[in-house]
């Protein structure tokens, strides 16, 4: 379990993240929602490792994160980030490949093949596993981000424990086919035993796919629970500032949000 107790974060004066509670557990997908500012990046970046709180701590398996040897813990959860820059002219394949770094000298060749040929077909790309990725449109390179995290996680050398997929805004500039296509995917891991966290900004996808929201205002958490509890039309108003009604979903039993 990755558990984050008590985060504080500060850049100079301003504070980021105030107090912060949050656990993502093996099996689990949990949204992350908030307005913009809220803290939500500042805390998955927390949550991976990438910076330090001021106070409080971030545990996988009860060892602190910065505990962790960078190998063993990149065989254990994988990080998909709002924005990733690479203008090196290698092929979509070849960025997939790097997300199995990790796994030199423990899974074979052939194991490595398998996880990136799984992760390119997950992540409908694999029509541009020969193609060079700076050539790709923004939602393209979005796309083969995402199953270089895939392949991260995926084989059998990342079977002996649970994993973890932090995801930041894993739908923006997508379409809105692979918008659900790549949730899908993410909620499948979460069936299958990885713990799963993404940021959204879409409330009705983040209603619709998972088990927990955990909704940030000014850097503390406001409110967090099953996504009923979480999404009723007094606490979106209150922190988003836009009048909601929420409905049934016609095909599930999770809540639906029509803005008035």
């Amino acid at each position: 379990m990755i558990r984050a107790d008590s985060l504080a974060v500060r850049i100079g004066r301003a504070l980021l993240l105030d107090g912060v509670d949050l656990t993502v557990a093996p099996g689990r997908f949990t949204a992350v929602i908030g307005p913009n500012g809220a803290g939500k990046s500042t805390l998955l970046r927390c949550l991976a490792g990438e910076i330090a709180p001021a106070s409080g701590r971030v545990t996988l398996d009860g060892t602190p994160i910065a505990g962790w040897d960078l190998v063993a813990l990149a065989r254990r959860r994988a990080v998909l980030p709002q924005q990733v820059t690479l203008d090196f002219p290698l092929t979509v394949r070849e960025v997939v490949t790097l997300g199995r770094g990790p796994h030199r000298g423990v899974a074979d060749a052939a194991a490595d093949r398998r996880a990136v040929d799984a992760a390119l077909d997950a992540a409908d790309v694999a029509f541009l596993a020969d193609r060079s990725y700076p050539s790709l449109s923004g939602g393209e390179q979005q796309r083969v981000q995402f199953a270089r995290a895939l392949a991260q996680l995926g084989g059998a050398a990342a079977a002996a424990a649970p994993t973890y997929l932090l995801l930041d805004e894993p739908t923006a500039s997508l379409d809105l086919a692979h918008q659900s296509a790549v949730l899908r995917v993410a909620r499948g891991l979460a069936d299958a035993g990885t713990g799963v966290l993404a940021i959204l900004h879409d409330l009705n996808q983040a209603a619709r796919f998972a088990d927990e929201i955990v909704l940030l205002r000014r850097g503390r958490v406001f409110a967090a629970g099953p996504p009923a509890g979480v999404l009723t039309a007094a606490t979106v108003e209150a922190v988003f500032g836009c009048p909601v009604e929420i409905v049934s979903h016609p095909k599930s039993d999770r809540p639906f949000l029509v803005p008035l």
